[in-house]
């Protein structure tokens, strides 16, 4: 009599790291890679975005409309368009990922600075604060849950968009699941459900963690 089908663990022990491209671990790496980018890009472009729209309010409405636009795109056709330019890499998917966190973190960056208290910036001129170390030390501070709650969406949703681009031959752990399409077995979609939600519950976790640090304020108040 043959061998039975691996269980989980013996499936994960083969295939964690293999040695060859496709591997557990490499697919972790490439999804990571493929998650951050657009966190880390959409944020550093939506903060002068962001900034400009609550200097020139008129830019705000054109902006954020552009951005809903783009962001009620379904992403896999976005993803087919773009293998015409970019290929059958990892920026194919990063591109769209990138946009879809800005028009989330626009509106987070804009309602964040609209948080702050006139009289703070008052007090802050009053000061002699430049208008550079006004926003450095007073209105980004004080702009910072709101920004913080916004890359938290923006985190857990482009962990888990990532996944679609494995129809495209890019997808990160979503891999594991055109793996178990094209060979019915149970493992690898287990596997892939539950890295990806380890991701997104790290991301968050430590998100939190920043936003604690970064507003000390914030939960001497809670306290108090």
């Amino acid at each position: 009599m043959g061998e039975g089908p691996p269980t989980l663990w013996e499936w994960i022990a083969r295939n964690w790291d293999t040695g060859r491209v496709g591997s557990i671990r490499d697919l972790l790496g490439d999804h990571l890679l493929m998650s951050l980018v657009p966190i880390v890009a959409g944020l550093v472009l939506a903060l002068p975005l962001g900034l400009a729209s609550v200097r020139w309010r008129w830019l705000y409405q054109p902006t954020a409309g552009l951005f809903n636009v783009i962001y009620a795109l379904p992403s896999l056709p976005v993803f087919m368009l773009l293998i015409s330019v970019t290929g059958l890499s990892p920026v194919t998917v990063i591109i769209p990922l990138t946009f879809y966190a800005m028009a989330v973190l626009i509106p987070a960056v804009v309602d964040g600075l609209g948080s702050v208290p006139d009289h703070v910036r008052q007090s802050a001129v009053a000061m002699g604060f430049t208008p550079l170390r006004r926003l450095v030390k007073v209105e980004l501070p004080i702009a910072a849950p709101v920004v913080l709650a916004g890359l938290r969406v923006v985190a857990v949703s482009s962990i888990s968009l990532v996944s679609v681009g494995a129809l495209i031959g890019q997808g990160g752990l979503g891999m594991l699941f055109t793996r178990a399409y094209q060979n019915p077995f149970l493992p690898p979609v287990v596997v892939g459900i539950v890295l990806i939600v380890a991701l997104a519950l790290l991301a968050d976790g430590l998100l939190v963690l920043a936003q604690r640090l970064l507003t000390p304020w914030v939960r001497a108040r809670r306290s108090s």
